[in-house]
């Protein structure tokens, strides 16, 4: 998920040097939304891992 993070950053810069201003803002956008969302899916998954890993006697 964070490769396509940095895709759309490498697209947003390109876009930005070429003086496409929508496609590089829009890209920009993309990649912020896609990358909040792998941190929020990383803590979903990592407090799960830590109740799971709990042994319950």
């Amino acid at each position: 998920m964070l490769g396509w993070v940095i895709t759309f950053l490498i697209v947003a810069l390109i876009a930005g040097v070429l003086g496409f201003g929508g496609i590089a803002g829009a890209s920009i956008e993309m990649a912020k939304i896609v990358f909040f969302i792998a941190v929020v899916l990383f803590l979903i998954s990592a407090v799960f891992g830590i109740f799971r890993g709990r042994n319950r006697v």
